[in-house]
């Protein structure tokens, strides 16, 4: 086998060791615009995450992801197991935007939205950075001896945490269950819900686990999005990039050594202090080049920038940019490979906003009652029992009506005409009568028509069965 280079960081993990034990990172305090810019994003996200669930259009919730009762809201619109166009349609605009997007600006999404970064940057490192102090005083209080005011700032950390991870687990329940059976499963005796409140504890764990022990890893090991930016970036895509043109070669900077005697000597203006590397979250070195483990969080630009200020250089060493915009200069153009991208995610889109403006609030299907034949009626006719299944896609009831649309005939709704609570579902028996005449062949077909009022909603189509001999 090839023996490990570990000069080469294509070799090794930045955050493991030659025996493979992992190197707890303790990245310093970043401060700059873009870590103010970050901030301001973030408290904005937290601030859509946690109301989020409270905030109502048209009576239905900003987001619901009710997998149990299999009921989706998205911006106040209802989605039911009806739609799975819908969501398949959703789910492609989704993935082909990140394709796009990734294509243009790179890991953007990972360091300014991404749930992950947010929570674990600017809440739980920033509640550790108040308790423990920044980095240097995070790593001498853990080498140092177990005391009083150790274990006070250990456990005061660790309950907040817990107890922060508590809260975001509710909130997610809130997005599956909605408000009001969350509150109503709070209000009540936990004795009642021992399986939903086991549930909530083992999620509350799991964020416990993430936010205070796997950290960087979860982004490193676990999340796809880093390993698919191989088969998505290219040399136009913006990244969190170094410029080596300007930087190389790496040298201390001399006070009284002007840029022209440092260039006269082969130096760049890189310093060689390290300052990305002490603030970077996920542990490597940005000048070795784009990689997998960058988030593009902007912490090494801001340290660089406050570096490249107090020697009076330029700031950018450290810099958004593209690989042809550091070796020739180049700004970002519309390749033919993004301009491909955004025609289909243009596409996809167009064909989404007709599926859900084209969509109907009331959805019905129409079968034959199982195990259930033809009758001949009294007068002659012959009578089909068909079981019927609208789905009330509002947050209003809808009455309902059917009619034969194809041909003459009696349709009989057993127990009246039939009101479709709000996001419900409703089920009944209908009766259709027809002349045997019409039935040829033992088989017909039917057109019945839904209707809301006087405005038909929706056309069904189902069969009618009769005897396969002539009936005189």
């Amino acid at each position: 086998m090839k023996p490990v280079d570990w000069s080469d960081y294509r070799d090794h993990l930045a955050t493991a060791d030659q025996q493979g034990r992992r190197l707890w990172i303790y990245p310093r305090k970043p401060k700059g615009r873009f870590t103010r810019a970050r901030t301001w994003v973030s408290w904005l996200l937290l601030a859509v995450m946690f109301i989020g669930p409270f905030v109502r259009i048209n009576g239905n919730p900003l987001l619901l992801l009710n997998v149990v009762e299999r009921k989706f809201v998205i911006l106040g619109q209802i989605f039911w197991p009806q739609d799975m166009l819908i969501s398949a349609v959703t789910m492609l605009v989704f993935l082909v935007g990140i394709v796009v997007f990734t294509t243009a600006f790179g890991r953007l999404w990972c360091g300014w939205t991404c749930p992950q970064t947010v929570l674990m940057e600017m809440v739980f490192r920033k509640i550790e950075y108040f308790i423990e102090g920044d980095a240097h005083q995070q790593r001498a209080l853990n080498k140092a001896p177990w005391t009083t005011g150790k274990l006070t700032k250990k456990l005061g950390k660790h309950a907040v945490f817990f107890g922060l991870s508590f809260v975001v687990g509710n909130t997610l329940l809130a997005y599956i269950i909605g408000t009001e059976p969350l509150f109503k499963i709070i209000r009540d005796n936990p004795m009642n819900h021992l399986g939903g409140l086991t549930f909530m504890i083992l999620f509350t764990l799991l964020f416990y686990g993430i936010f205070a022990r796997f950290r960087e890893q979860a982004c490193t090991f676990i999340c796809p999005y880093g390993r698919l930016q191989s088969t998505l970036l290219d040399e136009n895509s913006i990244v969190v990039a170094y410029d080596y043109k300007r930087g190389e070669g790496r040298g201390t900077w001399r006070r009284a050594q002007t840029s022209d005697q440092r260039k006269a000597t082969g130096l760049g203006d890189c310093i060689d202090c390290h300052q990305c590397v002490t603030v970077c979250p996920t542990g490597i070195d940005i000048r070795d080049g784009t990689q997998m483990d960058c988030v593009n969080c902007t912490a090494c630009i801001d340290a660089c920038d406050g570096v490249m200020d107090k020697i009076k250089r330029p700031r950018g060493l450290i810099r958004y940019a593209s690989l042809n915009g550091i070796e020739r200069g180049e700004r970002l153009r519309l390749t033919p490979r993004l301009m491909g991208y955004a025609v289909v995610l243009l596409g996809l889109i167009s064909f989404w906003a007709v599926l859900v403006f084209t969509r109907s609030d009331v959805e019905a299907t129409m079968l034959r009652a199982p195990g259930s034949m033809f009758q001949m009626m009294p007068d002659g006719h012959l009578s089909n029992l068909y079981t019927v299944k609208v789905v009330n896609k509002t947050s209003h009831a809808i009455p309902v009506e059917f009619k034969l649309e194809n041909m003459p005939g009696d349709l009989q709704v057993m127990g009246g005409k039939i009101v479709v609570p709000p996001q419900q579902l409703a089920e009944n028996s209908v009766l259709i009568d027809l002349e045997p005449a019409l039935v040829k062949g033992g088989n017909l077909s039917l057109v019945i028509g839904v209707y809301v009022g006087d405005k038909k909603v929706e056309t069904i189509k189902t069969s009618f069965i009769g005897p396969r001999t002539k009936v005189n």
